[in-house]
């Protein structure tokens, strides 16, 4: 079922929302279960056993965990939640892929091996409720959280249709209490959640959809004949659609929840105004990049939290050497960051261009920490600027090989960047150009304005009232006139 739907939020939410407040206990939780099955039973039904097996498995996993006291046990135990979680996820997302670059590297050397046609479909959100499942597995071995004993609230955590397809990825001890303990009703947060829909939706119906268009039709376009001015403008156009997307449904998941008094964190906060690399990743998608943070980076770089000592901010700049923990070299903290942005561009997309996307990446914050104690910008508005002015082309270019086709496009496109001859020309359509400036512009005006302006206003004030329910009339009646569904959200696909 899609946020952007007549079903769900015409039908399926209304339902589910005036329920929720009516049942108490047990049926409340029976509720938000089985109307998450259905959510995402819409797109697959078959694949419906998979994610309810998976975190059956981990319910028990977690559980015998916690009553083992061997220490070697307690870590097989762990072992198997790993290797099982993650050999689900590899097996429908990555075995076509490394299967076909087995065959390629074989076919190199000479050998040419026959192979099977496989039509493997990738279950819909799998890689959001495989990490999800996987945290709450780890964070019990860590005894950073005590197991949840009740199956039918674990079961409703995992589920939970707002974050269930695209996240944002749910912490168990974020998630769980509010299940345990669920807050009153607060018609202001009715309302807020109400709020936060329409402008997810309008993010992604109005602004996400329309963008889409003008970014397929350049990149089916001829890659070699363009100009540089042309490749920068696809990028952008890009990487204001993935954001207005995947930002788009994020609110959505938000307000959904927030219909209920559910608390879900916020999974975006305008990146791209970021001054440096390492505070994009501390801007976007912010639930995964804590995620990877905490159970890839830091077990990569050798560090092992003591529980209840929370993370390390893993594009932090010292070295971090602590006594009782082993120390942390520069090669290996190096190491460590490239290890884990390949992983996480293998986590978006089995092809080789996610992986350049991840390293990409990895190469802007390690430059970062190699530039930053040698070049000093200016403190105030004027370094801000400066800090935005580098890193705003520097994050839309690496959206290219997100979205390239492969990687020759890849390299097609930043060669032309690169060259200064290829600033020649423009050959894509006029509104093209038009419609990257002036998104470009608008959102430094609307992070302005809600940043700098905003809280300086009365909330209570008439001419603030006014001003937002002119905003909301008008957002609300365009997303109705434009509502349907033209494209599922992007990160579906991951």
């Amino acid at each position: 079922m899609l946020f952007n739907s007549v079903t769900f939020l015409g039908l399926f939410l209304p339902i589910i929302c005036i329920l929720y407040w009516q049942l108490r206990g047990n049926p409340r939780l029976w509720l938000l279960l089985s109307g998450s099955t259905i959510f995402y039973g819409f797109w697959r039904i078959e694949f419906v056993p998979l994610m309810l097996g998976s975190a059956i498995m981990d319910f028990f996993l977690a559980l015998a965990i916690d009553r083992q006291e061997d220490q070697n046990k307690r870590k097989r135990l762990m072992q198997i939640s790993i290797v099982v979680n993650l050999g689900i996820l590899g097996f429908f997302k990555y075995f076509i892929f490394f299967r076909n670059s087995v065959f390629s590297v074989a076919e190199l050397i000479g050998f040419h091996p026959s192979f099977t046609t496989l039509n493997i479909i990738l279950p819909l959100g799998i890689s959001f409720y495989i990490f999800q499942t996987l945290s709450y597995t780890i964070d019990v071995y860590r005894r950073d959280l005590p197991p949840e004993r009740n199956l039918l609230r674990y079961m409703t955590f995992v589920t939970f249709y707002p974050h269930l397809v695209a996240g944002p990825i749910m912490r168990p001890d974020i998630l769980l209490p509010q299940l345990k303990d669920p807050a009153p009703f607060d018609g202001q947060q009715v309302r807020r959640g109400i709020e936060r829909i329409f402008a997810g939706l309008f993010l992604k119906v109005v602004l996400a959809d329309t963008i889409a268009g003008f970014v397929d039709q350049g990149f089916a376009a001829n890659l070699s004949q363009m100009s540089a001015f042309d490749a920068w403008t696809l990028a952008f156009l890009f990487g204001f659609q993935i954001y207005f997307d995947f930002a788009g449904y994020s609110s959505i998941a938000i307000g959904s929840a927030q219909i209920m008094n559910i608390s879900v964190p916020e999974n975006f906060n305008f990146p791209y105004v970021s001054t440096s690399p390492r505070e994009f990743w501390k801007r976007w998608h912010i639930s995964l990049s804590s995620w990877i943070r905490d159970y890839v980076y830091i077990p990569i770089m050798g560090r092992y939290r003591e529980p209840g000592h929370g993370a390390w901010d893993t594009l932090a700049e010292s070295g971090e050497n602590l006594p009782g923990q082993p120390r942390i070299t520069e090669a290996r903290r190096n190491r460590a960051l490239f290890s884990t942005w390949a992983i996480m561009g293998l986590w978006h997309g089995a092809n080789w261009t996610f992986v350049l996307w991840g390293l990409y990446h990895a190469a802007m914050v390690w430059a970062q920490r190699v530039l930053s104690p040698r070049i000093r910008f200016p403190g105030g508005i004027i370094g801000a600027i400066l800090g935005v002015g580098v890193t705003l082309p520097l994050m839309m270019a690496a959206w290219i090989p997100f979205r390239a086709g492969s990687l020759r496009d890849t390299f097609i496109l930043w060669g032309k960047m690169l060259n200064p001859r290829a600033y020649h020309s423009f050959g894509l359509a006029p509104n093209s150009y038009i419609m990257a400036a002036a998104l470009t512009l608008a959102m430094f005006v609307v992070w302005f304005v809600r940043d700098r302006i905003a809280p300086r206003l009365k909330a209570t004030g008439a001419g603030f009232i006014m001003a937002k329910s002119a905003y909301l009339v008008v957002a609300i009646s365009i997303v109705f006139v434009m509502l349907e569904v033209k494209s599922a959200f992007i990160y579906f696909q991951f």
